[in-house]
C-alpha cells in the first residue's frame, strides 16, 4: 500500500467517478481541473525549489475532488462497474450463495447461476459467490437443477457501492460520502 491514501474523484455534481493516487489529483489542480473540494483531510505535497525566489512549490489536495468536464458526468451515471472476483465476493460478503459458509477469498469461486455452458453470460446478475465444494457439486447446472437453493439474490453495485468494494482503505469522509449513495437495500450498507 502506498503512504497516502487514495483521492476519491466526483463529477462536477458531486456523483463518485472513481479512486485516484495523490499524484493525479495534483495534476488535476496543477490543470486547474478541480471544480470543487470537500472532504476533512487534506495533503501537501511539495516540488522542486524555485531558482528565481528561492520558494518550494506545494500543491493541497482533498481527500475528495469534483473534476470539471461534461463527458465525465455522462461517463460515470450509466457505468456498469466492471466483475471482478474480488469485488463479486466483496459484494457477497464473503458469503458461499448456497451453504452460508463464509470463506476467505482464497477458498472462493464465481458461481455462473445460469451456467456459461447453457448459454449464461458473465455479468453481475448472473454470478454469486461460492465456496469450492458447492461451485463443484452444482457443477454445469442451474440451482434448480442440481437441487440447491440460493441463499440471496444477486445485484449490479452501483458506483459509489464498487468504489466500496475495490478501495478497502477508504477514510472516514470519503466512506461517509460514499455512504450516501448507497441504496438502502445494499449488502454494503450492512458490511459498513
Amino acid at each position: 500500500m502506498s503512504a497516502h491514501p487514495l483521492i476519491l474523484t466526483l463529477d462536477q455534481h458531486g456523483i463518485p467517478h472513481r479512486w485516484v493516487s495523490w499524484q493525479h489529483a495534483c495534476f488535476y489542480y496543477a490543470k486547474d481541473l478541480v471544480a470543487w473540494s470537500i472532504g476533512e483531510v487534506s495533503f501537501v505535497f511539495y516540488g522542486g525549489v524555485n531558482r528565481v525566489t528561492g520558494e518550494r512549490s506545494e500543491i493541497e489536495t482533498n481527500s475528495i475532488i469534483a473534476i470539471k468536464g461534461k463527458a465525465l458526468a455522462s461517463k460515470t451515471m450509466h457505468q456498469t462497474p466492471p466483475l471482478s472476483n474480488r469485488e463479486l465476493f466483496h459484494r457477497d460478503r464473503q458469503i458461499c450463495g448456497y451453504c452460508g459458509c463464509s470463506l476467505p477469498g482464497s477458498r472462493l469461486t464465481r458461481d455462473h447461476i445460469m451456467p456459461v455452458s447453457q448459454g449464461g453470460k458473465d455479468l453481475w446478475m448472473n454470478v454469486v459467490t461460492a465456496c469450492r465444494p458447492c461451485n463443484q457439486k452444482k457443477s454445469g447446472r442451474t440451482p434448480e437443477q442440481a437441487g440447491m437453493e440460493l441463499l440471496y439474490a444477486p445485484y449490479v453495485p452501483n458506483k459509489a457501492e464498487y468504489l466500496i468494494l475495490c478501495n478497502r482503505s477508504i477514510l472516514a469522509d470519503q466512506m461517509d460520502f460514499l455512504a450516501r449513495h448507497v441504496p438502502s437495500q445494499s449488502r454494503i450498507r450492512l458490511a459498513a
